[in-house]
């Protein structure tokens, strides 16, 4: 596939930039290979996204926990100058010991990386090359993309394992023309037992 050595390259870079606590380690790695690879250590956890199938929203103590490490996460990629881009809870991981794990590098971006034109369609679960739709900030539709488009996806992250629900959604050729035109309202979480801080926060 054209310009994958050189992305997968990248991913290779940037998950050796952030490589540790709140990320799955790099062990080794071989971007120029036959086949190119790349090994982390193995985190023996579900993914976030299952987790709330499995479960339902989680209890606020367990949100205010989760909202504290992913913020925790995102200060550590960030402060390697890099944005991630695509938070969802597929790559996020709970383990038993209590940690936060973000995966999944193949979209981080230097912040001063030149802006795309729009996103290209892979043509499953709304992923774009920009992102994943749902959760993806307006601006970064339009191709600009900066920690503040981080942040937007961990508060939609936030929204779903709270009401198991997505604020936005429809199909992704509508939700890509709403984002890149406006940025949706989003309500209140109005659900039962969402104290008024965690509410103003996500």
């Amino acid at each position: 596939e054209a310009g994958f050595r050189t992305r997968f390259a990248h991913e290779v870079a940037a998950a050796r930039q952030v490589s540790g606590v709140f990320t799955a380690a790099v062990v080794a790695a071989d971007p120029e290979a036959d086949m190119p690879w790349l090994a982390t250590a193995y985190v023996p956890a579900p993914s976030l996204s299952r987790l709330v199938r499995v479960t339902g929203p989680l209890p606020v103590p367990a949100v205010r926990w989760l909202a504290a490490g992913c913020a925790e996460a995102l200060e550590s990629i960030h402060d390697a100058g890099l944005v991630h881009r695509d938070l969802k809870p597929s790559n996020v991981l709970v383990t038993d010991a209590g940690r936060v794990v973000i995966l999944d590098f193949g979209l981080v971006r230097d912040f001063d990386a030149p802006a795309e034109r729009g996103a290209t369609s892979s043509g499953s679960d709304e992923s774009f090359i920009g992102g994943t739709l749902s959760f993806m900030a307006p601006e970064q539709a339009g191709g600009n993309v900066g920690p503040a488009a981080d942040w937007y996806s961990l508060g939609v992250l936030l929204y779903l394992v709270l009401t198991g629900k997505l604020p936005v959604r429809g199909r992704a050729d509508m939700l890509l023309e709403l984002k890149r035109t406006v940025e949706p309202v989003r309500p209140s979480l109005l659900a039962p037992g969402v104290p008024p801080d965690l509410d103003e926060l996500c």
